[in-house]
């Protein structure tokens, strides 16, 4: 039984930027720079006949190449920080493929996403890391130097069982259209 979720990849350039911020931080599981990605939708164990299903709906998706723009980092938590993310600049175009992907998942008949969609790359999970560690960690990474990047295609991916997912693997990808640049 795969364990699913849509994202998109990140193009090497932009994996190697964030993985030079791996280090400085106690209690950190650094997450592979090949396993970075932006989970549109998580989707989690299904079994292999809707796998074929949710891949079959997924290619009804068109929709144009979108600009990504990698902004910050942040830490999920609150007073029990248990992940530090790269964040991403929300964008109508992101916005609008994380809402049909959703869309297509309902339609067969998985339960909505129970979290509000906050675009972001793991790049740590942490163990009883101090708070006070995660402010000097993130003071020490700024100010952020901001990353760019066209994402053209977005993918279904499996995950291993176990905390953390990676490897992950790309099941299916879909491509993104080019935008259609008007003649003067």
């Amino acid at each position: 039984m795969p364990r699913l979720f849509v994202g998109l990849e990140l193009p090497e350039e932009a994996a190697n930027l964030l993985s030079g911020l791996r280090w400085g931080l106690p209690g950190a599981r650094w997450a592979d720079p090949s396993d970075y990605h932006l989970t549109l939708r998580f989707i989690g164990d299904i079994d292999r006949r809707a796998a074929r299903e949710i891949e079959e709906e997924l290619s009804e998706i068109d929709r144009q190449a979108l600009r990504i723009s990698i902004v910050g980092l942040g830490v999920f938590g609150g007073d029990k920080p248990h992940t530090v993310y790269a964040s991403i600049a929300p964008n109508r175009a992101l916005i609008e493929l994380q809402a049909e992907s959703e869309r297509c998942l309902r339609r067969l008949g998985l339960k909505p996403e129970g979290r509000k969609f906050t675009p972001h790359i793991t790049l740590a999970r942490l163990r009883s890391a101090s708070v006070l560690d995660v402010a000097d960690y993130l003071a020490a990474n700024a100010p952020f130097p901001q990353c760019h990047f066209t994402a053209d295609r977005f993918a279904l991916f499996s995950a291993r069982e176990s905390f953390g997912g990676g490897p992950y693997i790309v099941e299916a990808a879909y491509p993104l259209q080019e935008a259609v640049v008007p003649l003067a």
